[in-house]
């Protein structure tokens, strides 16, 4: 890679989050073989004093790297992560998850790409999960590399794991930027990108770590999930991302994944929906 690229990282964390897993995961962005030039945190609200501490303390160590952004009540990540955008001050902006852990190579490869193709919007990658107590696990999700490939399948799966994305801010903003939309904020930012032409690739490997276990699994249950995921597809259908059939199988698929027992709902993301590394 010829030069450096100045760029940005974007993570939000809210009240309940662990202070453990925060501190891992800005470490794991400090620590990069191509360090950030600007680490944006916005707090989501009013946090812990342990959650406070631990930002008090990166602040003071990196003073001109880290900035916090407090809201002054939970906004929900869509919002967050627009207020995020807009603080950002460089062109290209990495997301981060206060829980996950970034491979050490991660941004230099992807910022790498970004430079080789300028026509390139969006760069994700795929992510191996992990449990509460650190133990590596062997299942990844492995998501389509090529542009065309991932309009396909998006419209059936979200086709990029949002804590491994690193995006260009112009091509957001001319979107709308992300918006509220109910565990759904990321996913409803890229269909509104590819409906537009813009251009999504993954590179094919694990740049991040990500906390899973059967509270993950937990939360993608129940009514409250399966009403969002209907406004989602309709939403979709409006846009005229998908069509009648796409929709009505969507629907249905979806929602028997969200009614069914937590332990069943785990077995069929490990068994179908992930990949054992």
């Amino acid at each position: 890679m010829e030069g450096k690229m100045n760029y940005s990282v974007l993570m939000s964390v809210y009240a309940r989050e662990k202070p453990k897993y925060l501190q891992e995961a800005i470490e794991s962005v400090l620590h990069q073989t191509l360090a950030p030039s600007e680490f944006i945190i916005i707090k989501d609200g009013p946090l812990t004093k342990e959650l406070n501490r631990v930002l008090e303390s990166y602040t003071a160590s990196y003073p001109e790297l880290v900035k916090v952004i407090s809201l002054r009540e939970n906004m929900g990540l869509g919002e967050a992560l627009r207020i995020g955008v807009k603080h950002c001050k460089y062109e290209v902006i990495g997301r981060m998850d206060s829980d996950d852990i970034c491979h050490q190579d991660r941004f230099k490869k992807q910022i790498s790409y970004l430079m080789e193709h300028p026509d390139v919007d969006v760069i994700g990658s795929w992510i191996q999960e992990f449990d509460e107590n650190g133990d590596q696990s062997t299942y990844i999700r492995k998501v389509p590399s090529s542009a065309d490939r991932i309009k396909i399948y998006s419209k059936k799966r979200n086709p990029l794991n949002h804590m491994t994305v690193v995006f260009r801010k112009q091509s957001i903003l001319r979107v709308g930027s992300y918006q509220s939309f109910l565990w759904n904020e990321d996913y409803y930012l890229w269909v509104r990108l590819l409906n537009r032409g813009f251009k999504l690739e993954n590179l094919e490997e694990v740049l991040v770590f990500a906390r899973a276990g059967e509270t993950m699994f937990q939360r993608r249950g129940g009514i409250k999930y399966v009403l969002n995921e209907v406004k989602l597809q309709r939403e979709f259908y409006n846009m005229k991302f998908i069509s009648n059939s796409e929709f009505i199988t969507n629907v249905v698929t979806r929602t028997l994944v969200r009614v069914v027992p937590n332990a069943l709902r785990s077995f069929i993301y490990r068994k179908f929906l992930r990949t054992a590394g």
